[in-house]
């Protein structure tokens, strides 16, 4: 990924946008160089495939990269209790360390939270 400050700036910005606009909510993520994890909350009328298709349109705009960065679609998976965000989470917070980019996850800068996800 050309730069990881622009692209991080860029996904918050269309996680806050979304959030405001079609009432998703895009909590805990994690961007590594080849992909990014997320977790993403959507109401009765949510459809991941757009908005994903959205957020690689605003990740491509934003870091002036031609769309071909991108594969096509997504790997997802529906999360249902509270057990596996925490496992989930768990996994890819440790993807930078996996990766061999930092010695301690906490370390990584490209990671964050934009809304607290209930996760009950």
């Amino acid at each position: 990924m050309p730069s990881f400050g622009r692209a991080q700036t860029a996904f918050a910005n269309y996680a806050l946008r979304a959030q405001r606009q079609f009432d998703v909510a895009v909590g805990r993520y994690v961007i590594m160089p080849d992909h990014i994890h997320l977790f993403v909350r959507g109401n009765q009328n949510f459809s991941l495939s757009p908005w994903v298709e959205g957020l690689k349109r605003a990740l491509s705009v934003a870091l002036e990269t031609p769309r071909i960065l991108w594969q096509p679609g997504f790997f997802d998976h529906v999360l249902r209790s509270d057990e596996s965000y925490a496992q989930k989470w768990e996994y890819v917070h440790e993807n930078p360390v996996r990766a061999g980019l930092v010695e301690n996850s906490d370390e990584w800068p490209y990671q964050g939270e934009i809304v607290v996800i209930d996760r009950a």
